[in-house]
């Protein structure tokens, strides 16, 4: 039996494409193990599937200023003999890598072993982890087109994102109900990322009488977000993160208000969701975000809103201009050529498979 290690994380967008891929690594014969932070967000994602999990040392590489910019080097270096030592032990066959901080010291150690390393970037520009990773990786599979420029010619594939395929089988109904809402008023469902944002879940709880004559809502709040002044709240539900019931909300929604993160855009697109994208601002990201949502913007996929101009009444604006305009959002997505990747990267991974 082949052995391969999955590694990735820092936020669920890192685990989430990884987790897509499970089925078909278990139909190909794969055992699969995973390598993450100690006490990551992946460690509680990939634990719920069954997969072996080993916990690494893990630390930031940030392009600001910040006192623990002075400790983290010596996490990472503790995380690649950490790494070393979990590859030499678990003698994988190759490495699938989806990005993420604690990905760097893993594709290193691989390297020293000879192991074959496969790697995921899910942005229109590759992040300073896989930019650290790409001398040691065999193939940089592009979610963009334009993101194959910024790659080596010889390594880049261009393969999409591996989209969870049990999202395809949301159930309205099913939504409906989990929720407890009604089949009679649309519903908007907001996902500000896994750690939430507090610039959305700020302006919608402002904003909720409003939204709420004429909406339901569900909102994605993230990890340690929720609000008890609203648990009662007719019409509005608030959840940390959801997992299983994921598909049926995603089902029960007739729009989408999210951050621009590549594998939250790329399951909306295979979904056809109509969606107001908020990209994380240039001052507190590398600016992938807006990149991607420009891309879907051109694209006709989505209506734009930059966190700057987030005000009630541009909020509003959006909301409406969306609705009334959904069939053409959704004509557009229909033309995408952007198809389900995960034949494409198993394959990858079978061909070069040592």
């Amino acid at each position: 039996m082949k052995r391969i290690v999955l590694t990735g994380g820092g936020t669920a967008g890192h685990v989430t494409p990884c987790i897509a891929l499970l089925p078909e690594l278990r139909k190909a014969g794969y055992d699969i193990q995973y390598i993450g932070s100690y006490n990551g967000i992946e460690r509680k994602l990939i634990e719920e599937y069954h997969i072996p999990y080993h916990g690494i040392s893990s630390g930031k590489l940030r392009r600001y200023f910040d006192p623990k910019n002075f400790s983290d080097p010596f996490k990472v270096m503790k995380g690649y003999f950490e790494a070393c030592k979990v590859l030499k032990q678990l003698k994988p066959d190759i490495v699938f890598s989806k990005g993420g901080f604690v990905t760097v010291p893993v594709v290193m150690a691989a390297k020293k072993y000879k192991i074959p390393v496969i790697t995921h970037e899910s942005d229109m520009t590759p992040g300073l982890a896989n930019k650290l990773a790409l001398p040691s990786a065999t193939k940089v599979c592009a979610n963009f087109p334009e993101t194959v420029k910024y790659l080596p010619a010889e390594k880049a594939v261009l393969t999409g994102t591996p989209i969870r395929k049990e999202l395809f089988s949301g159930n309205k109904i099913k939504g409906l109900d989990f929720c407890g809402f009604t089949a009679n008023k649309p519903v908007i469902l907001i996902i500000g990322g896994s750690t939430g944002s507090r610039a959305i879940n700020g302006m919608l709880r402002g904003m909720l009488p409003t939204l709420l004559r004429d909406y339901q809502i569900i909102h994605l709040c993230g990890k340690g977000n929720l609000d008890e002044r609203f648990v009662d709240t007719a019409g509005y539900v608030q959840y940390e993160y959801i997992k299983a019931e994921l598909s049926n909300l995603f089902a029960a929604a007739d729009l989408v208000i999210s951050r621009a993160g590549a594998n939250a855009i790329c399951e909306l697109l295979a979904l056809r969701k109509p969606n107001i994208l908020i990209p994380l601002p240039a001052a507190s990201s590398r600016g992938d975000q807006i990149l991607n949502a420009e891309s879907f913007e051109r694209q006709g996929y989505s209506y734009v809103l930059k966190e700057e101009d987030l005000s009630v009444s541009r909020l509003l604006e959006a909301i409406t201009a969306v609705m009334n305009a959904k069939h053409n959002y959704i004509d557009a997505m229909n033309q995408s050529e952007l198809n389900n990747s995960i034949d494409t990267i198993v394959k990858l991974i079978k061909e070069n498979t040592k």
